[in-house]
């Protein structure tokens, strides 16, 4: 009887690895959506959001592997809305519209990379703040 125990005891310590669950990308049902472009002095971040604004992919030059000065850089701004645009592409979205920010180099380069990779883009916003005689300065010193 000892020996059955054991047996039941080992056999109930066992644990099957299981494997991880991925989700499946499912393609999305409306193929318009929104480029935002945000181009700074250092960087340039490419988000691809539905009509809605919820974010369907997005890049910048620093996951595409940049790093320090080269992050400004156009050719940076590039890859990084090659990147976004084939992933959005993935998903199923054909035509844009490219919402500009920022005066970055790479603000240009990266919509027209954003054409070459295949999207259609049917407007362009540039929605860069602008001030309207900004701050008023500091009083001069007496």
């Amino acid at each position: 009887m000892a020996t059955d125990k054991k047996k039941k005891t080992t056999q109930k310590n066992k644990t099957v690895a299981k494997k991880p669950v991925t989700k499946k990308k499912k393609k999305l049902t409306f193929v318009n959506g929104v480029a935002h472009i945000h181009s700074t002095a250092n960087n340039t971040i490419v988000s691809i959001t539905d009509e809605n604004g919820n974010v369907i992919s997005w890049a910048s030059a620093g996951t595409c592997g940049y790093k320090g000065t080269k992050k400004s850089t156009p050719y940076a701004a590039g890859l990084a809305a090659d990147k976004a645009a084939k992933a959005a592409m993935a998903l199923g979205i054909q035509n844009i519209v490219v919402s500009l920010n920022g005066i970055g180099q790479g603000k240009d380069t990266a919509m027209r990379q954003l054409d070459a990779a295949g999207l259609k883009i049917t407007e362009l916003r540039d929605d860069t703040p602008i001030p309207h005689n900004g701050c008023k300065p500091p009083k001069k010193p007496r």
